[in-house]
């Protein structure tokens, strides 16, 4: 019965999603666009600002108000786990109590819905609650699983990203423009995660900071391998006062093995992983297809 009114839940909700969006009104990317093509002309209308709407900023207020509160009364040490995982995954603007908050909302909607269904259904005993303490464990672990795929994810594509950059820095520095002019015209250039990383550090040495400094604080904020590669041998030429062209033009060699050698790597573990779904996946349904017909053939003998 459970799983009927789950089942039911779920096509009343897809069906409710996909109504919406062949109505226009889930998607606001057009809403945007249509809002922003009143712009254009003199009797234009203002153009809504880019922030984020009311009910956004409500839920985000509600629960930094609930991370405080189970941080007050329930101290973790996770703390500077959390803030590093934010940092990586580009949430600079996010504290961490207000993560904690969406972890408590996001558990505690959870518990309350299995309540409901198991309520409509009937249902009630022991069963009940393990089943309301799994889902409420499951609804806790989510949210920092989301997080740090999130944060692998945006530092694999750093990664990535990290010998384009050390490639454009080369031509410019060859061209005669120093390291800090040849950082800034190349962060104009580099899209995606490593953009906006090297345009903190940018913003931060335009506060202040010298260029290495600035440099350390990006790789503690995204500490990808490529990256501390590339941090350290700009800050050990700095120390050692070696030109600056010569140890990008080895770093870009250095880079080129590195990705030629994790090419490799991810080539020698395709074999292993595909026998998970030839054993699982392939070999049954060639057991059946060839087996089939000749155990069916036997039992129609014996019969």
């Amino acid at each position: 019965m459970i799983l009927v009114l789950i089942l039911a839940l779920a096509l009343i909700g897809t069906s409710v999603v996909l109504g919406l969006r062949a109505g226009g009104i889930a998607d606001p990317q057009r809403r945007q666009a249509l809002d922003h093509i009143g712009a254009y002309g003199f009797n234009a209308t203002a153009v809504a600002d880019g922030s984020s709407p009311d009910s956004h900023r409500r839920l985000a207020s509600l629960a930094t108000t609930v991370g405080a509160i189970y941080s007050r009364y329930a101290r973790t040490d996770r703390e500077v786990e959390i803030r590093a995982l934010l940092r990586s995954a580009g949430l600079y603007r996010m504290r961490v109590a207000t993560f904690v908050g969406y972890r408590v909302l996001f558990t505690a909607f959870i518990v309350l819905f299995w309540l409901w269904l198991i309520a409509a259904a009937g249902g009630g005993g022991a069963k009940t609650i393990f089943v309301v303490i799994s889902f409420g464990a499951f609804g806790w672990i989510t949210p920092l699983f989301v997080l740090r795929k999130r944060a692998a994810q945006r530092l694999e594509q750093i990664d990535r990203e990290v010998p384009e950059l050390v490639d454009l820095l080369v031509t410019t520095v060859e061209a005669g423009v120093g390291f800090a002019a040849a950082l800034q015209t190349t962060a104009r250039r580099v899209e995606g995660p490593l953009g906006q990383e090297l345009r903190v550090a940018l913003s931060e040495q335009s506060l202040g900071l010298t260029i290495q400094e600035a440099l350390t604080n990006m790789l503690l904020r995204a500490n990808s391998p490529a990256l501390r590669i590339f941090v350290q041998a700009i800050n050990q030429g700095e120390m050692l006062g070696v030109s600056i062209g010569k140890i990008l033009r080895d770093l870009a060699v250095d880079m080129r093995k590195r990705r030629r050698q994790m090419a490799e790597e991810r080539a020698q573990k395709a074999p292993t992983k595909i026998i998970f779904p030839l054993v699982l996946l392939i070999l049954p349904a060639l057991f059946i297809v060839a087996v089939g017909p000749i155990v069916f053939s036997f039992l129609n003998g014996l019969g």
